[in-house]
C-alpha cells in the first residue's frame, strides 16, 4: 500500500504503559507519570514524528494528547472499532505497531476532539452536572426522611426544594411543630388554594432518626449547591474568555435578539448568559430555536463548541450525534446496527421530550404524530434529529428560523398526505371523491 504518512507513529494507551511504535521500528514500552509522557514526546520528535495515531482508551488518552499537541505533532484519536474491522494484521504484530502502519497508509480517520478551551469548558459543565445528579440524590434522601415520618409535604407541593418547601423544611429541623405556623411559612397561591391539604401534610410522626436523615439530607443537598455555584463562576470565566475571542457583529455590538423564554431548574446563574452565548456563537440566537434555552445551549457549546466545520453536512453531525439511522446491508442480507449516543445526541433526546406537549410548535405535532403510529422512542429519536439538523444549519450556514406553528404543520401535512392519497388513487385507476359536509347536506 501507498504510504501516505512516512513519519508516523501508533501509541497503545493504557493505565500504567503506554506502548510506542514508529513506523518500521522497533516498540518502546514508557510508563504512564509526566516525565515519561515528555519522554515520549521527545522520542518521537527524535525519530521526525509529526502525526500519531492513537485509541481513545478511558480518560487515559488526555494528558499524553495534550502533551504532544503541545509539541505541535498532529494527533489522530481513532476509534478501535474501526481499526479491529480492517483486515491483513499479522498475529505477531503489537496493537501499536498495527496503529503505525494503518496511520501512515491514511487508512484512519480521527474522531472529534476539540480544540483547549473548550475542552476545559466541557470538564467545568459536566463536573457541574455531576453534582447536580448527586444534589437530586439527597432530594431523593429528604422525600424519603419525610415518608418516613408520614409528612407528604412533597405531595402537596409542586417542588419541596423551591422557596415553601425550604422554609418548611427548615423550620422542622429548627423544632416548630405547629401545622398552622408551618402552613404561613407557604406562599400566598399555597395557602389560598391547598391549605387544607398542607394541614393534612404536616401531620406525621416526629421520630428522632428521621429528623436525623433529614437534616443529613439538607446538608449534603445544601453542599452540593455550593460546589455548583463554584463551577458556575469557572464556567463563566471561560465564557468570557471565549466572547473575548470572538469580534463583535458588524454593527459593532453583540446585542442579542429579545427572545427570553422561562428559566428552568439547575439552571446557571452566570451574568448576562445570553449575551455571552450569542456573542460566542458569532451572533446567532439559538434560544429563538424550539426547546432550546440558555442552559440547553450552553451544555450543547461545552460538547460540541461553536463552529460546525469539523462536520462537512448535517448528515455527518446526526451521524455523529448517534441521532442518524443506521443499517448494515452486504448483498441481500440487511440489519439494523445500533448507533452509539454520545452526550450531545442524549441531550437532544431531552429537549425533543419536552415538545410533547406543545400545543403551539409544529415540532410538538411531528412529534405526537410520529408518536403515534411508530411510539415514543422512535418519536424522541426523530424530533431530537430535527432539533439537531436546525442547531447545525444555525451555526454552519447562519439559517433563520421561523416558527409557522402548529396550524400550519398540520395544513402541511394534511395537503401531503391528499397528495398521496390522490397518486395512489390514479396508480390503481380510482378516483378520490371527498364527503358532503353536513352543511352541504343541510
Amino acid at each position: 500500500m501507498e504510504v501516505i504518512h512516512p513519519k508516523a507513529a501508533g501509541i497503545d494507551v493504557g493505565s500504567e504503559q503506554l506502548h510506542v511504535a514508529v513506523a518500521d521500528g522497533p516498540v518502546r514500552v514508557f510508563d504512564t507519570f509526566t516525565s515519561s509522557l515528555y519522554a515520549v514526546r521527545d522520542h518521537l520528535l527524535a525519530h521526525g514524528v509529526r502525526t500519531v495515531a492513537m485509541e481513545a482508551t478511558g480518560v487515559y488518552w488526555l494528558p499524553i494528547y495534550e502533551v504532544l499537541e503541545a509539541a505541535g505533532i498532529e494527533v489522530y484519536v481513532v476509534n478501535g472499532a474501526h481499526v479491529k474491522s480492517l483486515p491483513g494484521r499479522k498475529s505477531d504484530i503489537a496493537d501499536c505497531q498495527w496503529l503505525a502502519t494503518l496511520h501512515g497508509c491514511g487508512l484512519l480517520r480521527s474522531g472529534f476532539v476539540p480544540e483547549e478551551a473548550i475542552r476545559q469548558l466541557r470538564d467545568y459543565q459536566r463536573l457541574r452536572q455531576d453534582h447536580v445528579q448527586m444534589a437530586s440524590a439527597h432530594i431523593q434522601h429528604m422525600q424519603k426522611a419525610l415518608d418516613r415520618m408520614n409528612l407528604k409535604i412533597h405531595e402537596v407541593l409542586s417542588d419541596l426544594m423551591g422557596a415553601s418547601g425550604m422554609r418548611v423544611i427548615r423550620a422542622i429541623l429548627e423544632g416548630e411543630r405547629d401545622r398552622e405556623r408551618l402552613l404561613a411559612l407557604c406562599d400566598v397561591q399555597i395557602v389560598r388554594k391547598k391549605a387544607q391539604r398542607m394541614r393534612h401534610a404536616l401531620h406525621g410522626h416526629w421520630k428522632p432518626e428521621h429528623l436525623f436523615a433529614l437534616r443529613q439530607a439538607l446538608q449534603g443537598w445544601e453542599f452540593y449547591q455550593r460546589q455548583i455555584v463554584a463551577c458556575d463562576a469557572e464556567i463563566e470565566a471561560m465564557l468570557n474568555e471565549l466572547a473575548a475571542r470572538t469580534p463583535p457583529g458588524p454593527d459593532g455590538t453583540s446585542a442579542p435578539p429579545l427572545v427570553h423564554k422561562r428559566i428552568h431548574h439547575n439552571a446557571p446563574h452566570i451574568t448576562d448568559l445570553k449575551r455571552l452565548l450569542v456573542r460566542i456563537t458569532g451572533g446567532h440566537d439559538l434560544a429563538a430555536l424550539p426547546a432550546f434555552t440558555d442552559y440547553s445551549i450552553l451544555q450543547l457549546l461545552a460538547e460540541t463548541g461553536p463552529t460546525m466545520s469539523p462536520w462537512r453536512t448535517e448528515k455527518h453531525f446526526t451521524a455523529w450525534l448517534g441521532l442518524a439511522p443506521s443499517c448494515r446491508q452486504s448483498g441481500k442480507r440487511r440489519r439494523r446496527e445500533r448507533r452509539f449516543r454520545n452526550r450531545a445526541g442524549r441531550l437532544f433526546c431531552v429537549m425533543a421530550r419536552s415538545l410533547a406537549r406543545s400545543n403551539t410548535i409544529a415540532l410538538g405535532g411531528f412529534y405526537r404524530r410520529l408518536r403515534a403510529t411508530r411510539g415514543a422512542a422512535i418519536a424522541n429519536v426523530a424530533t431530537a434529529r430535527k432539533l439537531a439538523v436546525l442547531f447545525y444549519n444555525t451555526l454552519r450556514h447562519g439559517l433563520t428560523f421561523v416558527e409557522h406553528g402548529l396550524h400550519a404543520y398540520e395544513q402541511h401535512h394534511r395537503a401531503q398526505s391528499l397528495k398521496r392519497l390522490q397518486a395512489t388513487a390514479r396508480r390503481f385507476g380510482m378516483t378520490l371523491i371527498p364527503r358532503p359536509t353536513a352543511t352541504a347536506n343541510a
